[in-house]
């Protein structure tokens, strides 16, 4: 295995290039239409998504390792809540505006905290959770506009839902974070990313009774770039984190927002409300003040272990 070297610029490239190829996942999907079940936009998704993993662990030889587990379970239960986040979120993408979608989903990491707290026990301090509060106000903004579309019905009902879905896999999201930082104290990096695209592929194939809608050429086409995107973004993403502190390349994930609008607006005709830009600076300042938060709790940790005399 790899070991970590210390180079942020090159985990800043990587962690930014994994931002764009993600966000060109997110603009193949939408698309290719709203006419798809979110089961099946997920499986095409995550089988495809199999390929550049699976290739690049042959080429550093550690397939055959990637499939040893000591933790089962944990890769199931991940998989398992990992696909529901990404079938609601894909829901909400193909019926929401992109910038919307994108903003919305930045609920996930403040929704971590709080079920960090509550389920692992971490301790959360008042900074945190007025941050967690902030954001969640923003987040708000944003989507009131649509939810109280629900009572027109229509178009705007389904805005509305798309609205809901992407507020609910950020929720699950959430809990995927916390099952993973489960799952990191006994599993390798490569053997978390390919147990979940493996376990995302089976249990989104299992919607297939549910209605799957018979897909053209194009639109199977755009789904399997969507994934291979997916993959090579995943494969971008992990590698950027042994580069540089989470800490340090966290906040260009933001990133997303700006290169979101201008896809939205020249691709798609979305023009931002003054509710999503508002709402959406609100909820990437909270975002950026918890990652400063940790890193510098973080610095503090770790100068209070320097200091603590040894015991014989």
């Amino acid at each position: 295995m790899d070991m970590p070297h210390h180079d942020p610029m090159r985990g800043i490239f990587l962690k930014i290039a994994s931002v764009v190829i993600f966000l060109c996942m997110s603009t193949l999907i939408k698309a290719a239409g709203k006419d798809m079940a979110a089961g099946q936009i997920t499986f095409l998704r995550s089988a495809f998504a199999m390929v550049p993993i699976v290739v690049f662990l042959a080429f550093k030889g550690q397939l055959v390792d990637a499939f040893r587990t000591r933790d089962v379970m944990g890769h199931l239960k991940r998989g398992f809540v990992g696909i529901l986040a990404m079938g609601f979120g894909f829901y909400g993408l193909v019926h929401l505006p992109l910038p919307e979608a994108i903003a919305i989903g930045y609920a996930m990491p403040l929704i971590a905290v709080v079920i960090a707290a509550v389920f692992l026990k971490e301790k959360v301090g008042i900074y945190r959770w007025s941050a967690v509060l902030v954001g969640l106000t923003g987040v708000f903004i944003i989507t009131w506009p649509r939810l109280t579309l629900f009572r027109e019905g229509g178009v705007g009902s389904a805005e509305a839902m798309g609205a809901l879905a992407v507020l609910l896999s950020a929720t699950l999201g959430a809990v995927a974070m916390v099952l993973v930082r489960k799952l990191v104290k006994t599993e390798r990096t490569h053997t978390i990313v390919l147990y979940f695209s493996l376990s995302a592929s089976v249990f989104s194939l299992a919607t297939l009774p549910f209605g799957w809608n018979a897909l053209g050429w194009e639109a199977l086409g755009l789904l399997a770039m969507a994934g291979f995107c997916g993959g090579v973004a995943q494969l971008l993403l992990t590698a950027s984190y042994r580069y540089a502190d989470v800490s340090t390349i966290a906040p260009f994930e933001y990133t997303s927002i700006v290169l979101g609008l201008a896809v939205g607006y020249f691709l798609f005709d979305d023009i931002p409300t003054s509710a999503m830009l508002i709402g959406t600076a609100i909820v990437v300042s909270a975002g950026i003040f918890i990652i400063l938060r940790e890193h510098r709790l973080g610095l503090q940790r770790r100068a209070a272990r320097k200091h603590v005399t040894p015991q014989g």
